[in-house]
């Protein structure tokens, strides 16, 4: 049963502008919103970030992390002022390009150079009420891909998974669609059809551990950074509860119990901790039965060789356990829990990352 289950903590960090922009303009305040939408070279801010700016100068966010959010920022109320003053109430949205040359790159936050691209537009009530469908859409687990266009700011809300909608684009722009949504990066298009920028809004992504023990309370912390909605499961209560790991969703069902509920697709993580065959194995074998990006499973070299043969009287073939990184995470040398939590989230994320599209 789970006992806990709280709005991961995790989502406030990467969802926080847009859910300030969102409550601002609740209160009536002018708010415009900030978006990278593409960089060349080094930038400290993937496509994607966002940056909300109040009517005085309050701002939540980053696009860049130097100077470059004075500049946005200066255009951003500009924009309100002008919207407030009722002389450009439906301003369209604004493209700022910054070039930065190496030498000058710590100017303006651009930490080794190249060039960013942002779009500044107004929060106004049908901006805020996309906003809130996208939110709704991310609570429901269910993905998103914005396409925005850059001169004008209409924008298309499409479904990933709705392969009736998708078959109306054109399909390069079907193909780019996709690939967003699958890995989760931002994409701009360019093309006699102007410019358009390719948003994926998915849930977060999940990290599925299994065992409450040492390791588990630095690893949920770094998952949380990392953006990563985080479930622990473990069959005795006295372990898996809100008093060791408050905030954290627990359940204290056995893992093939709980897993088929929360139903691991391929943007779940799944590692087991216990070392006990009779709560990692059925973990584990719940897991090669789903789409799960990553399984990894601790113990040392002969724990996971004898776990491999329990697996393969199991019926799992040789492919299929290649799956399961054993020992757990990269090899840092790392002996600390901190450490091996640090080691298992670099090869989560390794995993992750390197992915084919």
């Amino acid at each position: 049963m789970i006992v806990s289950e709280p709005r991961p903590a995790e989502l406030e960090d990467h969802d926080a502008a847009l859910a300030r922009a969102v409550e601002w303009r609740r209160a009536g305040r002018g708010v415009a919103l900030a978006t990278v939408v593409a960089t060349w070279g080094s930038s400290p801010r993937p496509a994607g970030s966002q940056l909300a700016v109040r009517d005085d100068g309050l701002f939540l966010g980053s696009v860049s992390g130097g100077c470059v959010e004075g500049q946005v920022i200066k255009d951003a109320l500009e924009m309100i002022a002008a919207a407030s003053r009722a002389e450009d109430a439906a301003a369209p949205p604004r493209s700022l390009e910054f070039g930065v040359a190496n030498e000058e790159a710590w100017e303006v936050g651009l930490a080794c150079g190249g060039r960013v691209r942002i779009l500044v537009e107004l929060v106004t009530a049908a901006r805020l009420e996309s906003i809130e469908a996208l939110a709704r859409a991310r609570a429901n687990k269910r993905r998103r891909v914005v396409i925005t266009e850059l001169a004008t700011g209409a924008r298309r809300v499409l479904d990933p998974d709705d392969d009736a909608a998708l078959a109306e684009l054109p399909e390069d722009e079907r193909s780019v669609v996709r690939s967003a949504a699958r890995s989760d990066r931002c994409a701009l298009l360019e093309d006699e059809a102007g410019a358009r920028f390719v948003h994926p809004r998915n849930p977060a992504l999940r990290l599925l551990i299994i065992g409450a023990v040492h390791v588990s309370a630095p690893l949920i912390a770094i998952a949380r950074l990392a953006g990563y909605a985080v479930t622990l499961i473990d069959p005795r209560p006295a372990f898996a509860n809100p008093a060791r790991f408050p905030g954290v969703t627990c359940s204290s069902e056995w893992p093939d119990e709980a897993l088929p509920k929360l139903a691991p697709d391929h943007r779940a993580a799944l590692v087991t901790l216990t070392h006990d065959p009779k709560i990692d194995d059925p973990a584990l074998i719940e897991a090669l039965r789903s789409p799960a990006f990553y399984i990894g499973a601790l113990g040392s070299k002969k724990t996971h060789a004898a776990r491999l043969a329990r697996l393969a009287e199991e019926g799992f073939r040789a492919e299929a356990l290649e799956r399961i990184h054993g020992p757990v995470g990269l090899d840092l040398g790392g002996r600390a829990p901190a450490e091996i939590a640090i080691s298992i989230m670099a090869e989560i994320t390794q995993v992750l990352r390197r992915r084919p599209a």
